[in-house]
């Protein structure tokens, strides 16, 4: 038994030692208390930090993410056109230092933040920028282009102003081309020599169709020239200003002609734009975003931009499937330098858009396909429309001139020569027995020609329907005569000629023998002229022996049914039309030569024989005179 008084020292022992305990946990306890004080200001100064240095990121980015003008996007596009070497177009999206500042921003908020907010900040501002950009050089064509081309960026102005450097833009507006041609063919004649031609310029040649009256596969030539567009400024308001633009059949024809070559020049341009901008943004991108978000980073900041071209580009081909309804084929080939410049594009689109989501990049070969289809469409309407195109009298040319179905076929035509790729292309498209890669440009240039040769069969059996109109065969003639040797002439100041004969190589000739088969009906018509005074219808007469007044009578029978014939004749084929100087001159001397001839031997024969008292009643006319009044046919203003 322990004793007492031991017994009360261990017990004060132990309460000492509980007390000194109990004094520890309080202090542990307490520290413990202030050390999750510390900590949390510690979290508190964290994300108050992290928090300050995202809001700097944005700032940052917003503040110094600029438009791109487009006077530097011209230069970045034409750059590659080059003709000789220039110092490079260069884009700084930020100021290096800023740059810098963003860098060290978004590696801090990747390792230490743990948060990919700041992406979302990036790709926002990103986007953004770009989409203004490319609308930013939309709304540029619109108040700068005119009829010499796009102008030209003044960003190296010594160069280009002492030796320019560039190739200019290609407008895609080829029908000027072919309205030149045929203004030189109206006002020179086919054979571009000085003539007397009755055709008028474009301008006046083709007749307006009467109200009312179906409309015919017409191409507006009118001349491309400038035109000064009020322009939008949201995306959605470009698309409707597009498709108005597209659509609008009451607006002027040049008018509308001059919109949509900036439209469709805008467009191009801005394609262009896009995958210059899309390199740079992706080149920025790869300083700022962590490797493993870049091509998701990347993929969301270019929607904005992509989706507006596309948009824009199924707007062309909705307003190119109205216009094919409407026959208007000039409108369908806006499609053709888009389609064109898409494809070209491709291979830098796809390059761009690897590693983005597979939506992304099937959204340019899908608008390819669209544009594809919708041309194939045109060209086979616009070959039905020329086989099908009514025979009325109001829209046949009175002189016989060439008919506007014809300029207008081969006005078409001559602008496929400047896509024939394209235009093979869309051709070989819609062929079952070849996928979309696997046939070559061979094949598509055979599809082509044998396209050209549909549209040109199609035409002649139109116009052989067409000449039935006439009611006198001879200028009907005339008529088939004028328009097959317009067909061939134009066929041979072109690449056509060439193209036709890939699949048809005796199409030249068989148009040379159309013509001579025409000029021979034309010279049956003046049987009825040189009938009455041919040797063999001519009656024997005994020389030295008294005409008896029978014999007389045929005589003077004779001399009145030419003069008569030769007067009615040159009155009503004067007013006809040959619109070929070197056809002209070729007929009219043939003519005389004839004329002339048989003319000649009758005078000479009867001429000097007693059958009248007024020998000047009959002999109205020598054999210079009759050729005179010969070379005076197909010529108004004779």
């Amino acid at each position: 038994m322990i004793p007492p008084q031991e017994a009360s020292a261990r017990r004060r022992e132990i309460e000492d030692k509980l007390k000194q305990e109990e004094e520890t946990l309080s202090f542990i306890r307490d520290s413990l208390e202030k050390s999750d004080q510390l900590t949390n200001n510690m979290k508190l100064l964290f994300e108050r930090g992290k928090e300050s240095l995202e809001s700097e990121f944005r700032s940052l980015m917003t503040r110094h993410s600029k438009v791109v003008s487009p006077v530097l996007i011209l230069d970045l596009i034409s750059g590659d056109d080059d003709l000789e070497a220039q110092e490079d177009v260069a884009l700084e999206h930020l100021p290096e230092s800023v740059l810098q500042d963003v860098i060290r921003i978004s590696r801090w908020l990747v390792e230490y933040g743990r948060n990919q907010d700041f992406m979302n900040v990036y790709y926002q501002i990103r986007s953004s920028q770009l989409d203004r950009s490319i609308k930013g050089l939309k709304e540029h064509f619109h108040k700068s282009s005119s009829s010499s081309g796009v102008p030209y960026s003044p960003a190296i102005p010594n160069k280009r102003k002492d030796t320019p450097t560039k190739k200019p833009v290609k407008r895609p507006g080829t029908i000027r081309k072919a309205q030149n041609l045929l203004k030189q063919y109206s006002q020179h004649g086919l054979d571009g020599k000085k003539g007397g031609s009755n055709l008028i310029p474009l301008e006046g040649l083709l007749p307006r169709t009467p109200r009312g009256s179906p409309p015919g596969p017409w191409i507006n030539a009118a001349c491309v020239c400038a035109a000064n567009v009020s322009p939008g400024h949201e995306h959605d308001f470009r698309v409707k200003h597009l498709s108005e633009a597209l659509n609008d059949k009451h607006r002027p024809l040049a008018g509308r002609d001059d919109m949509l070559d900036v439209e469709t020049d805008a467009y191009i341009h801005c394609v262009s734009a896009f995958v210059k901008l899309a390199q740079s943004e992706y080149q920025l991108l790869a300083d700022i975003i962590p490797e493993h978000h870049q091509k998701k980073t990347f993929d969301s900041l270019i929607q904005d931009a992509l989706d507006g071209l596309m948009l824009e580009g199924e707007n062309i081909v909705s307003a190119a499937r109205k216009a094919i309804v409407r026959h208007d084929f000039s409108t369908v080939l806006t499609v053709f330098p888009i389609l064109r410049h898409l494809k070209q594009t491709k291979p830098e689109f796809d390059q761009v858009l690897q590693g983005t989501a597979a939506s992304t990049k099937n959204k340019l070969p899908g608008l390819i396909t669209s544009m594809e289809t919708i041309g194939a469409k045109a060209l086979e309407d616009f070959a039905d429309n020329i086989k099908n195109d009514p025979d009325k009298e109001y829209n046949m040319p009175k002189d016989g001139t060439v008919h506007e179905l014809t300029s207008n076929a081969i006005l078409f035509l001559q602008q496929l020569l400047d896509f024939q790729e394209t235009a093979g292309a869309m051709l070989a498209s819609q062929e079952t027995s070849s996928s979309a890669t696997s046939y070559s440009s061979e094949f598509s240039k055979r599809l082509l020609s044998t396209y050209i040769c549909k549209v040109l069969g199609n035409l002649q059996l139109n116009l052989l329907s067409k000449s039935k109109v006439y009611e006198d065969p001879a200028l009907s003639a005339i008529f088939l005569h004028n328009n097959y040797n317009y067909i061939l002439k134009s066929l041979e100041k072109s690449e056509l000629i060439q193209l036709v004969a890939v699949t048809q190589k005796t199409a030249e000739r068989s148009y040379r023998e159309h013509i001579e088969q025409q000029i021979q009906t034309y010279q049956r018509s003046w049987l009825k002229v040189t009938d009455y005074i041919a040797e063999k219808n001519l009656p024997v007469f005994q020389p030295g022996v008294k005409l008896r007044d029978k014999e007389r009578q045929i005589i003077k029978e004779r001399f009145k049914g030419f003069n008569d014939g030769l007067e009615e004749l040159c009155k009503i084929q004067k007013a006809w039309a040959i619109p070929d100087t070197e056809q002209r001159d070729r007929i009219r001397q043939a003519q005389k030569t004839i004329v002339k001839e048989t003319y000649g031997a009758f005078l000479q024969k009867f001429g000097s024989v007693p059958f009248t008292k007024n020998p000047e009643k009959y002999i109205k006319y020598g054999v210079e005179q009759v050729g005179d009044m010969i070379d005076r046919l197909f010529d108004t203003s004779a």
